[in-house]
């Protein structure tokens, strides 16, 4: 890959490389995803998202997407796996498509492996419309609370509960008395039982009503500053184990890498609102 165009940017810390390919040629392996993200060797970053026009995706059910979205966000985490989509990654991608002049409307609609997402600025950044986060309601879950059972390095077996945002996530509600910065998780977290294409986790404090704090270990990454859709999924389980008592629609969640809102629409649907930052352009001969 010689002389190849790149920006860097993050939302609240959580870091990619986007890479246009605006007119669907130059593809991107999992060698060169894992080269630009490599943060010694590399650009450096979580994830990297290559910029292509929906209509030229490579999967055909995205391009079935091409009359409603012009653009595909073909996101994949830095070991070079493929992703659905990434909440954080779609504010950014937003950003991009605006600072470039490919997108001009305040609201725009971009193509994700997990569908249609709607995103329009606000004066936080940008808000994503993330569709349903589904919380796994099996039988256990309904009885017990939990449907997983997580462990991190050096630390007790903990309850944990599936949700899916586009992807799957693990959210774990830590006790009181555990500290949330002392958890190892320079390790992934043993997650029983294991799904089948991995999971995120998220390790959850509840900080007040409607308030949480999180940290998050992501599949194929590991721990990373900030997940969009991990908040979503953590304020969604949340919600889920207050009952009828959680009757916030706007929850704040801290991350290590700032603060995002996640807003629980009267669709049923949760929006994830927060910065955009695009932070250097370049040209790389990796």
């Amino acid at each position: 890959m010689t002389g190849r165009a790149f920006t860097k940017g993050h939302g609240t810390e959580n870091d990619f490389v986007l890479v246009p390919d605006l007119d669907g040629t130059a593809g991107l392996t999992a060698g060169e995803v894992r080269r630009l993200a490599d943060r010694r060797a590399g650009i450096g970053g979580d994830g990297v998202i290559r910029v292509v026009p929906t209509a030229l995706a490579d999967e055909p059910l995205v391009r079935e997407l091409a009359s409603a979205a012009p653009w595909f966000m073909d996101y994949r985490n830095a070991d070079g796996s493929v992703a659905e989509m990434c909440g954080n990654g779609t504010r950014v991608f937003a950003a991009y498509l605006h600072r470039e002049g490919l997108q001009d409307d305040t609201e725009l609609t971009i193509a994700t492996r997990a569908g249609l997402k709607r995103v329009r600025r606000v004066e936080a950044g940008y808000a994503v419309d993330l569709g349903a986060a589904t919380v796994d309601e099996s039988d256990h879950a309904r009885a017990k609370g939990f449907n997983a059972v997580v462990t991190t390095r050096g630390a007790d077996e903990l309850p944990g509960l599936r949700v899916d945002v586009g992807n799957p996530h693990t959210v774990v509600l830590l006790p009181p008395e555990t500290d949330l910065d002392d958890l190892d998780l320079t390790a992934p977290p043993h997650v029983a039982p294991t799904p089948d294409g991995g999971t995120n986790v998220e390790l959850v404090h509840i900080v007040g009503p409607g308030h949480i704090a999180m940290r998050v270990h992501e599949r194929g990454v590991g721990e990373t500053r900030s997940c969009g859709t991990g908040a979503v999924a953590a304020a969604a389980a949340t919600r889920w184990w207050e009952g009828p008592s959680a009757d916030n629609a706007q929850w704040i969640v801290d991350v290590p890498g700032g603060r995002l809102t996640v807003t629980f629409t009267p669709a049923g649907t949760a929006e994830l609102a927060g910065p955009a930052v695009l932070v250097a352009d370049g040209v790389t001969g990796l």
